[in-house]
């Protein structure tokens, strides 16, 4: 008979993420190694520029991504199998080896696209390792009221990243070349390894649940994770919007907005100004989630994600640049807010024997079936016009979005909160696994 999970008022109270050791460890261990990852692309994008022309460039680029979604559900099985803490050590040990072995061997030779082609393929792998690891070892390093909070610093790191390593990249680029750009980039994924070793993980709060998991093959862990996924009346529904969501919003605006920007004659600065308006609306996003609590988290995912649709389809309709990066700002925040909130929901709700799984599934989503939408979209922008795409892409999304509020479950879903400072016995909550 499987034991019944103790009510929320019992778990111990965490200190605020913010303001946690544990967590700002691990949070500058994924910071170092995103920005890693920014400065690794940009000297594979380089170096391949350099060694062929802009074909091959496309091609070195997206090497990496087969792998990473071939993957990327296995990585889930591994993750939920081992100490996700262990994986992300593997995978930043072997990334750093791997970086810096390419380092060494441009810094003798003239890079050969193979190599570079080769270097992608593993980087992809490796990565296909380290993405559901990370989406598992939240729970595990604080307590299930900080969430949500952690996921919002989460995206922070996530924006630094973006904003921080391509121009570092650039700049190792300019003053050493690829040799030095990829030395700088196996670096930081050196950084990550000691943070990541002080890192504490805290004994899960759930005990065992009927239906968890039995020891099995690997194939037989995945359709497990798989069926578990389809079945729970939360965590199915939310992944399934938020699939469908990203293929309506993705394509739109990633592709859709550079098309978007030529048609209506705004130019390079126009396009500028709105991506740096949505990232501007992300990070708020994610700041508001960090620095409180959101009340009504199911209906406010859902209500956010309704506005971040809406807001893209009326971007295709608008006339005026100013108007169009205001509506940029509003699709970020709102956008930032409703994915950070599902990324915690299916965090607090998952049985913790199938966060891995769970995590690889969403990733999935986001970058294996999301980037099909980039040429449809394309061609049909170019048969016609970015104005009713964008209508008909924000339309899509605003369905899904709708479906969501039929499940109950969405509707009633609420982070948890810790109303008490029970506390628990120092050497489960400081465990440390070796």
């Amino acid at each position: 008979m499987a034991l019944a999970e103790p009510p929320l008022h019992l778990h111990a109270a965490t200190p605020p993420a913010h303001r946690d050791p544990n967590v700002l460890r691990w949070l500058a261990a994924y910071t170092a190694s995103l920005i890693g990852d920014g400065v690794y692309f940009v000297a594979l994008a380089w170096s391949a520029q350099r060694a062929a022309g802009p074909t091959e460039v496309g091609l070195v680029m997206a090497a990496g991504a087969l792998p990473r979604a071939v993957l990327m559900l296995g990585g889930g099985v591994l993750a939920d199998r081992l100490d996700p803490r262990r994986v992300i050590l593997g995978s930043d040990a072997l990334r750093c080896l791997l970086i810096l072995s390419v380092a060494a061997a441009i810094a003798l030779t003239t890079p050969a696209l193979w190599l570079l082609v080769a270097v992608a393929l593993v980087f992809g792998a490796v990565d296909a390792l380290f993405v559901p690891a990370v989406g598992a070892l939240p729970p595990r390093i604080t307590g299930p009221d900080q969430l949500a909070r952690v996921t919002g610093m989460r995206s922070l790191s996530m924006r630094l990243g973006q904003i921080a390593g391509p121009p570092l990249g650039g700049l190792a680029m300019g003053l050493g070349g690829p040799a030095a750009a990829f030395g700088v980039a196996g670096l930081l994924f050196a950084l990550s390894l000691p943070l990541l070793l002080g890192v504490r993980l805290r004994s899960l709060d759930a005990p065992a649940r009927e239906g968890s998991p039995r020891p099995g093959t690997a194939r037989e862990d995945l359709l497990d994770g798989l069926r578990y996924l389809g079945r729970h009346r939360l965590i199915g529904p939310l992944v399934a919007v938020g699939t469908v969501c990203e293929l309506g919003l993705a394509g739109t605006l990633n592709v859709g907005m550079v098309l978007l920007n030529a048609e209506r004659g705004w130019g390079p600065s126009g396009y500028g100004w709105i991506v740096a308006c949505f990232g501007a609306g992300a990070t708020a996003g994610a700041a508001l989630l960090t620095v409180g609590r959101l009340p009504r988290a199911g209906l406010t995912t859902v209500g956010t994600l309704l506005v971040a649709s809406a807001g893209a389809a009326a971007m295709g309709l608008v006339p005026s640049l100013w108007t169009a990066t205001a509506l940029a700002a509003l699709v970020g925040l709102t956008a930032g807010v409703s994915g950070s909130l599902t990324h915690a929901l299916v965090q607090t709700a998952t049985d913790p024997a199938y966060l891995g799984r769970v995590t690889s599934v969403m990733m999935l989503a986001l970058i294996g079936l999301a980037p099909l939408s980039y040429p449809v979209v394309g061609a049909a922008v170019g048969a016609w016009g970015a104005a009713p795409v964008f209508v008909a892409c924000g339309a899509f999304s605003f369905l899904g979005a709708t479906l969501a509020l039929l499940s109950e479950p969405v509707r009633r879903a609420e982070l948890p909160v810790v109303t008490a400072a029970t506390p628990r016995p120092a050497d489960a909550a400081d465990a440390r696994t070796r």
